[in-house]
């Protein structure tokens, strides 16, 4: 962006050099010149706002989804540990039924 505006800035000169404007027409063309230059980099700062813009809400859809995700898999394993346990509970109540299991609870 820099080179491009120097370049600019270069054959504006050189035309504004060749011509050798009277000295009104000096400041016109110089507050021309800096119109077009800063008018330049304006389009180039709200573009670069523009892009920002769409990257901060591209992160906070990402963020909220990931989120969901999260609360997803932190209920998904709530629900194992729960399951885990009730078989376990179940496990440990019932009676031995196999001759080995018998003589050692005796």
């Amino acid at each position: 962006m820099e080179g491009e505006i120097r370049e600019f800035v270069r054959r504006d000169v050189s035309v504004f050099r060749r011509n050798r404007p009277e000295a009104g027409d000096n400041a016109d063309n110089i507050n021309s010149l800096i119109q077009r230059v800063s008018a330049q980099s304006l389009l180039e700062v709200e573009r670069v706002i523009n892009e920002l813009t769409n990257v901060r809400d591209m992160l906070r859809t990402e963020g909220e989804r990931v989120q969901r995700e999260i609360s997803g898999y932190a209920s998904l394993s709530q629900a194992a540990m729960t399951s885990m346990k009730i078989i376990a509970d179940s496990l440990g109540q019932m009676q031995p039924t196999h001759p080995a299991q018998i003589r050692r609870s005796s």
